[in-house]
């Protein structure tokens, strides 16, 4: 009955406002039934106030995933292999790990079979993404280059040789890269250099 009354909510991820239109009771109360439901296993808990039906969590699309990882921490942007991956642009496949980049705190959240990364960067350089089908991912070039600028630093992996470089706008990339670190700018030219 309960579940059948939640599935009529028609969005992925809803929140207690959502609970408490669907069982006309008050919003304490859809907080208080919100938290019993995710104890008994109907509802994730996805952050404060953002559940799933955890019935729902297997058959989430990639788009709402990365929707997910806005959510989970903002702000925030997708970026990195996930963007590349997402773009086409690498051969390199992530299962069920997303990441993203924050200017609050690097951390990561794990909800079931998914882990989400967040990376956090200097604020200057918290730009080079857009919204796309509702989620805010970088753009193709802003990705590589986060990738490289956290590699200048010894804290990120990226496997150049599964890369298409031609799929990337060299002007936009120059550009975009002057406002890096010279070590992320020297990665970028070694990258080019190597393919």
């Amino acid at each position: 009955m309960k579940v059948l009354r939640l599935r009529q909510i028609d969005k992925p991820y809803f929140s207690y406002e959502d609970i408490a239109r669907v069982f006309n009771i008050s919003r304490d109360s859809a907080r208080v039934a919100a938290s019993r439901y995710a104890r008994s296993g109907i509802l994730l808990r996805l952050k404060p106030d953002i559940y799933i039906l955890k019935e729902k969590w297997p058959y989430l699309s990639t788009e709402q995933k990365l929707l997910l990882a806005n959510l989970l921490q903002v702000p925030s942007y997708v970026s990195l292999t996930t963007a590349l991956a997402y773009y086409e642009i690498t051969t390199q496949i992530q299962q069920n790990f997303i990441e993203s980049i924050a200017i609050k705190r690097t951390k990561e959240i794990a909800i079931e079979d998914t882990l989400f990364k967040y990376n956090k960067i200097n604020p200057a350089l918290y730009f080079g993404f857009v919204r796309l089908r509702g989620f805010f991912i970088a753009e193709p070039e802003k990705a590589l280059l986060d990738a490289l600028y956290f590699m200048s630093f010894g804290r990120y992996t990226l496997d150049i040789s599964a890369i298409d470089l031609d799929k990337f706008d060299s002007q936009k990339l120059k550009n975009l890269a002057k406002k890096f670190p010279a070590g992320t700018q020297k990665l970028l030219i070694n990258c080019y250099e190597h393919s």
